[in-house]
């Protein structure tokens, strides 16, 4: 199913901030759409037309507190980002902890509105593409031996064999690779083959809190260090002591936490926010992006001297197309386990249905290859997945990535294209019994729902609606 480009759902009273909104967003690839008034809010997140929404803590009589309480109460998986002409910072992380997922003070063409959008667009995409939390990306399951990272490629061997250097020192270690390559799991191997191992891995989401929020989850704070902090509060920097603490998507934080980041790596010193006290960090840093550091250094937008303390030990993590024969048995591992989450145990896959997987390029690698394969597991009625019951899901994605513009989506089957423009029934057909199933399967929640296909939201919305299942 193809995911039309996200939408950006603006409240504002002020019809010209949506001007200033879409040409703030215009390469960001968000639609945007200006509404004025809560009661338009409520009809257009009704109906699935926001993946984002950004609402004016000035509107006239409510401010944005009350679109913010309704849109946590019913749409809480819906990113709120407030905007305000004045606000103080303990009334910003005040309006964080009541549910927004930032506060930014005009004007709306700043860049701190436009990094908050991009978080937020970031935080949906990855809950669409979330795995079960009981599943790493291209992992095995945790045994006692700890992360295995599954693959016997030549890419899989060098990159067991620099993590396992990496692991030895206690130098920090810079993950770099494409999304969905396996970075987290990577780091956890690092962590778990070195001598800190006995302690704690700690993981921070770089991209998914916003800088209000950030310092304090990094560093902690003490008691009435702003509103709401009725008590102190250990940071990550604390609770990863005597282990590794690890700072996924590190390139998209801001240049005031890079700063104070810096001071960390550099001296092993920090304070918690509103204290007086300067501590020790006894931790291992991890780090990982998939954003060009270099280019962000050369544009300004990352420090130098903090790359430099990053980039200590650099670690690649192949893209899935750059070794296709771990695609095999990365298939075996995820319907075995994705199988028995389901009440499938023994399900397998076709052989001649992995050989036609295995042609692709999975433009959004392992993490994109494991839900795929969760969609076959849940959808399939018999023991063995058959290379129809492949073909019919590929096309959906071959169908996305025509729409898109990625041409290269496909291996060298060049038959699929034209098997797709001749079934195009079928895959509708198709399409509605993977909607019906998916909404059985979530019990009618529309969010798990949109989950388990791969879809944002709005998408599924829009095909429920193309259906007639609403």
């Amino acid at each position: 199913m193809p995911s039309p480009p996200s939408t950006v759902l603006l409240v504002h009273a002020d019809a010209a901030a949506a001007s200033t909104a879409a040409l703030a967003l215009a390469d960001s690839g968000a639609s945007l759409k200006h509404v004025t008034e809560t009661s338009d809010l409520k009809r257009e997140l009704d109906q699935g037309h926001a993946d984002v929404l950004v609402v004016d803590t000035d509107l006239p009589g409510q401010g944005g507190l009350e679109p913010l309480r309704i849109a946590s109460e019913r749409w809480p998986d819906v990113p709120v980002i407030l905007i305000g002409s004045r606000a103080s910072s303990a009334d910003q992380i005040a309006a964080i902890r009541a549910g927004a997922s930032d506060f930014v003070t005009e004007p709306i063409a700043s860049e701190a509105f436009r990094r908050a959008v991009r978080k937020a667009l970031s935080a949906v995409e990855a809950a669409a593409e979330a795995p079960p939390p009981s599943v790493l990306a291209g992992s095995a399951p945790r045994r006692a031996t700890g992360t295995v990272m599954v693959g016997d490629s030549v890419p899989m061997r060098e990159l067991g064999a620099l993590v396992a250097r990496s692991a030895a020192s206690p130098a920090t270690v810079l993950i770099r690779g494409e999304s969905g390559s396996g970075k987290e799991v990577v780091a956890r191997r690092i962590h778990e083959q070195s001598p800190r191992s006995g302690g704690p891995f700690v993981k921070v989401h770089c991209a998914a809190l916003p800088e209000q929020l950030l310092e304090s989850e990094l560093f902690g704070y003490e008691r009435g260090a702003f509103t709401g902090a009725t008590s102190r509060k250990p940071g990550r920097v604390q609770i990863a002591e005597g282990g590794s603490l690890f700072l996924d998507e590190i390139g998209d934080i801001s240049t005031a936490i890079q700063v104070k980041l810096l001071r960390v790596l550099q001296d092993k010193e920090y304070e918690l926010v509103g204290g007086t006290k300067t501590l020790k960090a006894d931790v291992r840093f991890i780090t990982a992006t998939h954003r060009n550091l270099e280019q962000m250094v050369k544009h300004g937008e990352f420090r130098e001297d903090l790359y430099y303390r990053l980039n200590v030990v650099s670690v690649t993590v192949p893209p899935l197309r750059a070794r296709p024969e771990d695609i095999p048995p990365l298939v075996d591992h995820f319907c075995a386990l994705l199988g028995a989450q389901n009440g499938k145990p023994g399900l397998r896959v076709a052989p001649s249905a992995v050989e036609l997987l295995q042609r692709q390029a999975w433009p959004g690698n392992v993490r994109q290859l494991q839900n795929f394969v969760e969609r076959l597991v849940v959808f399939s009625d018999s023991d063995e997945i058959e290379l129809s019951a492949v073909k019919a899901e590929l096309s959906g994605l071959v169908e996305a990535a025509s729409a898109l513009g990625q041409a290269s989506w496909s291996g060298p089957e060049p038959s699929l294209v034209s098997t797709v423009l001749e079934l195009t029934e079928v895959v509708r057909l198709a399409e509605r019994k993977a909607l019906e199933k998916a909404l059985r399967k979530a019990s009618g929640n529309k969010t798990v729902a949109a989950r388990i296909l791969g879809v944002s939201r709005r998408t599924l919305y829009n095909k429920l609606q193309e259906h007639g299942l609403v």
